[in-house]
């Protein structure tokens, strides 16, 4: 965020033809000089063979009820995709006859797959990856303006870049696709306002939606800033009490705070770096009235700058995939604090 003005089905089907059948004798010398042959057991399997086994066209015997249990626990549906950061996903059916493909369709954005046991099992986290990379492609509905409330604000920005072009939008989803994954290891519900899904968007209005919608339990908007180089740092930015047209943040202020200041802490912790020298007195906080996605919630809700992509030390940072875990890791961290009280 930039200070400039007010996130082949597989499937097993062997050869296709089933299983071999014994050829069908007829009876006769043949049939009784084999008998001679082989031993008793296995002229009695041969003639139940010719007079009660199963002709070409009938169907295959099944199973005793007793038989069957035993494959019970075995796993013949397809597990759970998983999905990668570049969206690819595959799964496998063992199955005994061939199948078609089952087609897939992407998961929307706000979709999560189930939460696992762990502390924050039954809770809800909305992260919000700032900007969308193709909003530049997209000026006139990104310049659209929206009620915040206090007033009235373009729908979204670019975002800005380091000097050498990496994307805050890169960056912001990048971290809440790791964000992400830490939280539902903790056992939350996770939902993400955009996962690259979109060409541009959503609006900071339908953000500040998609969390309350969800009646989350913490909400996290993810950014970087884009200030003047030799300003470094990251600064949580907490909602000020807003009572004004659809803004009220009177009932969130407070423990909007409260995770701010567990996240800020915790991500000094995580990733060593210093609160900003630019903002918020030291302290890592800065508290604003001016930005919709906090204005329009109704749960509680913070941003992050976790840096400055414009300065050339904080670049080199927010462009290691290793400092990218370590915030993503400061993040979790302060969420599970909050939301473990």
């Amino acid at each position: 965020m930039s200070y400039v003005g007010p996130d082949s089905d597989g499937y097993f089907d062997g050869d296709g033809d089933g299983p071999r059948r014994p050829r069908r004798f007829s009876g006769g010398p043949l049939t009784v000089a084999l008998a001679a042959l082989v031993p008793t057991a296995l002229a009695g399997w041969l003639i139940w063979q010719v007079v009660g086994g199963p002709g070409e066209n009938e169907p295959a015997k099944t199973l005793p009820a007793a038989s069957q249990s035993s494959t019970a626990g075995a796993d013949t549906t397809s597990p759970s995709p998983s999905k990668s950061d570049d969206g690819k996903k595959g799964d496998g059916s063992p199955s005994a006859t061939p199948s078609k493909p089952k087609s897939k369709s992407k998961p929307p954005a706000s979709s999560s797959k189930p939460a696992g046991s762990g502390p924050l099992k039954g809770k809800v986290v909305v992260i919000d990856p700032g900007h969308n990379p193709g909003n530049f492609r997209h000026a006139t509905e990104i310049n659209r303006l929206v009620d915040i409330g206090t007033n009235r604000k373009e729908c979204d920005t670019t975002g800005t870049s380091t000097n050498a072009g990496y994307t805050e939008a890169q960056f912001t989803l990048d971290v809440s696709r790791r964000l992400r994954t830490l939280l539902q290891q903790q056992g939350a519900t996770v939902e993400l306002t955009q996962n690259g899904d979109r060409s541009w968007g959503p609006c900071v209005d339908e953000r500040a939606r998609i969390g309350n919608k969800a009646h989350a339990d913490a909400v996290i908007s993810v950014h970087a800033d884009g200030s003047a180089a030799g300003n470094r740092g990251f600064h949580v930015i907490l909602p000020a009490s807003v009572n004004s047209g659809s803004a009220n943040t009177t009932a969130i202020a407070g423990p909007s705070r409260d995770l701010g200041e567990r996240v800020a802490g915790n991500f000094l912790r995580a990733t060593g770096s210093a609160p900003s020298n630019y903002i918020g007195d030291g302290t890592g906080l800065d508290v604003r009235k001016d930005l919709g996605g906090l204005n329009l919630s109704t749960v509680p809700k913070v941003f992050i700058e976790c840096g400055n992509m414009r300065d050339a030390k904080d670049a080199a940072l927010l462009t290691s995939g290793a400092w990218r875990q370590k915030a993503a890791q400061g993040m979790s961290d302060g969420i599970v604090s909050f939301l473990r009280g």
